[in-house]
């Protein structure tokens, strides 16, 4: 499954917010966007909210920019 997420790094808690209008979801993350900090943390918060093992998630395109393509292994 492919999905399309806008992240908002550095945000006050960890948090899918929900979908947006253009149908992509909304995820704030506590973690800077350095050294790929907020990247690992949107793997570990999708894959709690998922159900799923952070290592089925990746990161497509988008990996310096707040608008990714995220798939999902389930």
């Amino acid at each position: 499954m492919k999905i399309t997420v806008r992240v908002v790094a550095g945000a006050s808690k960890n948090e899918v917010v929900g979908t947006m209008a253009d149908g992509s979801l909304k995820i704030k993350v506590m973690a800077p966007p350095v050294d790929g900090r907020a990247n690992e943390a949107v793997r570990e918060l999708l894959g709690a909210h998922f159900h799923c093992s952070k290592k089925q998630i990746s990161i497509i395109s988008g990996q310096t920019y707040s608008r990714k393509i995220i798939e999902i292994a389930i």
